[in-house]
């Protein structure tokens, strides 16, 4: 069995960015599972640019292991499916 240890901040951050992705899709509506789950893992790096950019921070924490985690990638594809829709127009 392979060692997964190497990988696991990769894997933990893909999940991350697929819960993102279904909570943006439930907020903002449309688009299916497949869309959903790739603009969460987008929205996962943009969330983290503008965190460690210094553009973005929570006012509150969650105090759940990922939660914070969480809401930064879901603001991160809420993100992407706005300027999507701009430039979709």
């Amino acid at each position: 069995m392979a060692d997964l240890q190497p990988y696991m901040p990769y894997i933990i951050m893909a999940v991350n960015g697929l819960v993102a992705g279904w909570l943006a899709g439930m907020l903002l509506g449309g688009g299916g599972l497949i869309r959903n789950l790739f603009v969460g893992i987008i929205g996962a790096f943009v969330g983290g640019f503008l965190v460690n950019a210094g553009l973005l921070k929570l006012p509150f924490t969650t105090g759940f292991g990922y939660g914070d985690q969480i809401i930064v990638s879901t603001i991160g594809a809420i993100l992407i499916i706005i300027i999507a829709r701009i430039i979709g127009r």
